[in-house]
């Protein structure tokens, strides 16, 4: 690793300071970035999100993608956790926590809300970040590409029913323009656009090419993904500083969520005999959340002002740097899950 990677953590920190602080000195300029979007879609922030995931992207060979087949028990767990455990869990989560334990410091008019819009933010599996995080544990791209397209097709179906079951509200409205929207522009473009790229870079059979453009996208991409943290944390800045308690608050049941939900798929995959470079990114999909939608849904059904709408946020703000440290565990740990 170079000197930009290996420090990556304390960017991560800088970049998150910087944001807050620039939201709140620079409130008119934020403002403006934040309300360039579609269907609830932060258009600056989708292209920073192709630049992520492109170089992912770039070293998935469709041809090879027969082979997910063998990898089988991996998808399996990934499903297991992402549409059998991590809504539930969540749900648990929320109400021992928000109801309980936190009741007594949180306004009692936005309790039911704020463990709504933690339900919503676990509802829905992360469609275009799981790709850098696979990228940074070595995942098996076609595996990762796999899955995310599965999670995709199951929640159009079952997001709605599975919301609709643990909020106890017998219909959802579902903001179907951001769930396609978001579909299109995370999945669909950019694997359109690497695919026809890699194309061109290998029509004569050589990957040098290829192989110089990845290296040189690197840095591009974990570039990209500092400013994704510096706009997110920019748009909230005020937020942030004006409710800090509830947000530390919050963010409890999403840290226990996040951690257990990853550590669970890593545990299983390894119980299965699942290689690490599929176990990785199964547990980085099982445990990061889909916030676009969260974010959307939670807007359509309870107000921009709700706390439901507020809960989502702060698993927007925490998304990246818990998942980082999702990333280190599995990677330091590699020697372990690989041992007899």
């Amino acid at each position: 690793m170079g000197f930009f990677e290996r420090y990556l953590t304390l960017w991560v920190f800088l970049c998150m300071v910087a944001g807050v602080a620039l939201g709140y000195w620079l409130p008119q300029p934020f403002a403006m970035l934040g309300s360039m979007k579609i269907a609830e879609i932060n258009l600056p922030v989708a292209v920073l999100v192709w630049l992520m995931i492109i170089p992912m992207l770039l070293k998935i060979d469709f041809k090879a993608l027969s082979q997910v087949k063998e990898h089988w028990r991996g998808i399996g767990v990934t499903l297991f956790i992402n549409w059998a455990v991590k809504p539930f869990s969540m749900a648990l989560l929320g109400w021992f926590f928000i109801r309980i334990l936190f009741s007594d410091w949180l306004p009692a008019d936005q309790i039911d809300s704020y463990i709504a819009g933690l339900i919503l933010l676990a509802a829905a599996p992360c469609t275009a970040m799981v790709f850098v995080w696979s990228n940074l544990c070595d995942g098996e791209p076609h595996f990762t590409l796999s899955q995310v397209a599965l999670n995709d097709a199951i929640m159009i179906f079952a997001f709605a029913p599975i919301v609709a079951l643990l909020l106890g509200i017998s219909s959802i409205t579902v903001p179907w323009q951001t769930l396609l929207l978001s579909v299109l522009l995370y999945i669909v473009i950019p694997v359109i656009g690497s695919q026809l790229i890699r194309g061109i870079l290998l029509k004569d059979g050589d990957e040098t090419s290829l192989k110089k453009l990845l290296k040189s996208l690197q840095p591009l991409s974990l570039s990209a993904l500092l400013a994704t943290l510096v706009l997110l944390f920019g748009f909230q800045g005020k937020q942030m500083l004006a409710q800090p308690i509830i947000i530390l608050l919050l963010s409890v049941p999403i840290l226990i969520q996040v951690f257990f939900n990853s550590g669970l798929a890593y545990w299983l995959n390894r119980h299965f005999g699942v290689a690490h470079c599929v176990a990785a990114p199964s547990a980085l999909i099982g445990a990061s959340n889909f916030f676009e939608l969260a974010v959307a849904t939670a807007i359509s059904l309870f107000g921009l002002n709700s706390g439901a709408a507020l809960a989502t946020v702060v698993g927007v703000l925490i998304e990246v740097p818990v998942m980082l440290t999702v990333v280190k565990i599995v990677n330091s740990s590699k020697g372990w899950y690989e041992r007899e």
